[in-house]
């Protein structure tokens, strides 16, 4: 249990015991005990202050009867009523020394919480349309679906991870003209891009590609069978640039899903008799469209009136399918901006199939903005079109690209420096905190070459209040993925991290880890044990960032 909890759980038990002993009058106890960071203290709770309007007492006069009521507990040291009425909770320091060889125990394990109690949840994210090359928003999709799911693990999920191919519909019909045309000009015939069709130098490359491989066997092929044929060599290219980029970033997905497979294995017509039978359809001009009978939903075109199915109806389909067919607990689906007027018809859907709304949770990513030094980029500078991420990965590697994107709320706007990315100073904070871990490495060789075993360092010695800064540093993981966890928000991971780095620099700055001093080698032991446990704290939450832990920089 999280020391937060086990707190608050003995104010419970303290304000019952008051009650019992008839120090406290008999009044509904709170729900949950309310806890923060103070600025003194460790934790610090108000609740003698909520209380007191029930208990017509001071506030004071509560706070104290339940620091003299306190069950007793081996972590908890000294104990403050602060005026107004505060609880203020101090951390025991010997308790806090002894936990470095509990986080080192743990090794990759600490912080890994129950909180998910083994539910099944999946995260479709990313599932940009198989029609081109993915572009700098869809990183910051793919850098916070994925590190939401390596949070949702830590916190005690099971988790699955999908994509889903938008390999049907409008779009897909315009890709596959849009390439015919290019394909049939790579061999000189007159051949025009649909009007709304791909006009990206990337089509071009496609049919250059597809025609090394292939010649010029589509040119005489039924029109439709060129388009289909065609387009699925195009769709199979386009997808394998997605995975690479992805590949690049250390983003794979459990199960790469087909809208297409919705229309061949019954999922759509089930839907959509579930859906009459309840009375969510109706028929006008010509068209079947899905109703909320709610004025504040718009009626959307579930089958049009040439009689092809609209993306909506994908979108039932496919959340049947995850709900009822694969029986998911709960699904999480990363959208971008564009989307945030559909959120209340989707959870009318999930109505309208007989499901829980609350089991589909919907996040919205707002857009990045590239710059260059601080000023915008709009344009490409190799092909003069919207940036790729491809090429902001080779600018600037994964590992900035991810941990940067995951530094703001997914809900905020951001902007994406180019040049910070780059700069391997303190400005950078992908490198700050990365150099950390490559500093404590560089501790751990020169450790070696002094011979400094840390076995059987005794972690007692550990009484510098800038050790046991570092120390209550690493404490607060587990808290921060509970955090993350519950509020679907892997940003609290990046800001743990950068402050993580910063008291092990003031810490390193204070303290000699492997001194020559005669007499000092009890503490170097047992410093070196620290920094190693810090050492794998930073591993832990730059791995579930999704960002590497170098040894040297």
């Amino acid at each position: 249990m999280l020391i937060r909890n086990q707190i608050a759980a003995l104010i419970q038990k303290a304000l019952k015991k008051a009650q019992k002993s008839g120090a406290l009058p008999t009044f509904d106890l709170p729900a949950e005990i309310p806890l923060s960071k103070p600025k003194t203290g460790d934790y610090a709770s108000p609740v003698a202050m909520g209380l007191a309007r029930l208990a017509r007492m001071p506030p004071v006069t509560i706070a104290e009867q339940i620091v003299r009521h306190l069950p007793k507990a081996e972590f908890l040291g000294k104990i403050e009523v602060a005026q107004p009425g505060f609880l203020e909770y101090y951390l025991d320091p010997a308790w806090i020394a002894r936990q470095v060889d509990v986080i080192l125990t743990a090794r990759g394990n600490f912080g890994t919480i129950g909180l998910g109690g083994g539910k099944h949840v999946q995260v479709e994210f990313v599932s940009a349309n198989p029609t081109g090359p993915l572009h700098v928003g869809s990183a910051r999709n793919a850098a916070y679906g994925d590190s939401l799911a390596n949070i949702l693990s830590a916190a005690g999920y099971q988790v699955q991870r999908e994509y889903y191919v938008n390999d049907a519909g409008t779009q897909m019909e315009t890709f596959n003209r849009t390439l015919l045309a290019r394909y049939r000009q790579h061999f000189g015939q007159a051949a025009e891009i649909p009007a709304d069709g791909y006009a990206g130098a990337y089509m071009i490359d496609l049919a250059q590609a597809i025609a090394a491989a292939e010649g010029d066997r589509f040119l005489h092929l039924p029109e439709a069978d060129a388009l289909e044929r065609l387009g699925q060599l195009g769709l199979e290219k386009v997808l394998g640039w997605i995975r690479a980029d992805l590949d690049r970033m250390g983003i794979h997905f459990d199960r790469w899903f087909s809208e297409r497979s919705l229309y061949q294995d019954g999922s759509f017509p089930q839907t959509m008799r579930i859906l009459r039978e309840g009375d969510w359809l109706v028929e006008r001009e010509g068209a079947v469209w899905f109703t909320a009978h709610d004025p504040k939903i718009k009626d959307e075109v579930v089958i049009r009136s040439n009689g092809t199915p609209g993306y909506f109806a994908s979108d039932i389909a496919y959340h049947y399918d995850k709900f009822v067919t694969r029986g998911f607990d709960w699904v999480i689906d990363v959208w971008g901006a564009d989307h945030q007027g559909h959120v209340p018809r989707m959870k009318a859907m999930m109505r309208a199939l007989g499901l829980d709304p609350a089991r589909l949770m919907l996040v919205i990513y707002q857009n990045v903005t590239l710059l260059r030094g601080g000023v915008e980029v709009r344009m490409s500078k190799r092909t003069g079109e919207i940036i790729t991420l491809r090429e902001v990965l080779d600018e600037v590697g994964p590992d900035a690209v991810r941990f940067m994107l995951l530094q703001r709320a997914i809900d905020t706007h951001m902007d994406f420096d180019l040049e910070v990315a780059k700069k391997q100073t303190e400005e950078n904070p992908v490198f700050y905190v990365q150099y950390a871990h490559a500093r404590i490495a560089s501790i751990q060789r020169y450790a070696i070459e002094k011979g400094v075993d840390p076995a059987g360092g005794d972690v007692s010695l550990l009484t510098h209040p800038a050790e046991q800064a570092l120390i209550r540093e690493m404490l607060l993981l587990p808290e921060v993925i509970e955090l993350a966890a519950t509020q679907l928000a892997p940003h609290h991971l990046t800001h743990y991290a950068i402050g993580l780095a910063d008291t092990f620099h003031s810490f390193y700055t204070q303290c000699r880890v492997v001194s020559s001093e005669p007499g000092d080698e009890a503490i170097n032991k047992a410093r070196l044990k620290l920094v190693t446990a810090a050492k794998q704290v930073l591993a832990r939450t730059l791995g579930l960032l999704g960002v590497s832990a170098p040894e040297a920089m």
